[in-house]
């Protein structure tokens, strides 16, 4: 899918195929080097970081393992609702190990301030978040996150992972959506 095949439901592209290829590479480098020698787990945060934790597992060159956590704040709207729900869990005991988190985008920070905490709790040595996006305008807890790929503005935006009603997850590119698409 690309833009072309949205219609008039695209309004912009804010973000292509390319940059963030660029950047994932950029940050797999940054991991790579933090990272080397230990036994890193990746966490992936279903659905949204489907694409990002799978290009950008691809792109490190230590040996990883993953696992994948669902955790919901989100309905079918465009604005967290801030109530944290676990739907999976991780298979993986993480007491002991060095955690990355990877996410799609952290917009409010409530989900991934709870998550922290509750990997936390799970004794894991240590816990960093890897987000393909921030809107830092839009933070209402700060939430330290090690490894950034862009920040945006505070939009709400599809692609790459990125769902409205569980559409658009599969462009290859971020943007934002006109107007209609939400009526449709």
């Amino acid at each position: 899918m690309d833009a072309s095949d949205m219609g008039l439901d695209l309004e912009k592209v804010l973000l292509t195929e390319e940059q963030i290829d660029q950047r994932l590479t950029q940050m797999a480098a940054q991991i790579d080097a933090d990272y080397a020698g230990q036994n890193l787990l990746l966490v992936g945060v279903l659905k949204g970081a489907v694409m990002v934790m799978a290009d950008l597992s691809r792109k490190l060159h230590s040996q990883v393992t993953m696992d994948w956590m669902a955790v919901s704040s989100y309905g079918s709207g465009t604005k967290s609702s801030g109530v944290v729900r676990i739907l999976k869990d991780l298979d993986t005991d993480i007491h002991g190990r060095d955690v990355l988190v990877v996410e799609d985008i952290v917009d409010s920070g409530l989900t991934l301030s709870w998550l922290l905490a509750n990997l936390k709790s799970r004794g894991a040595k240590s816990v960093e978040i890897a987000a393909l996006l921030r809107k830092p305008a839009a933070a209402k807890v700060d939430v330290p996150v090690r490894y950034v790929g862009f920040d945006i503005p505070p939009e709400f935006v599809v692609g790459f992972g990125l769902d409205f009603a569980e559409r658009y997850r599969n462009l290859p590119f971020v943007g934002t959506l006109a107007p209609r698409a939400y009526q449709s």
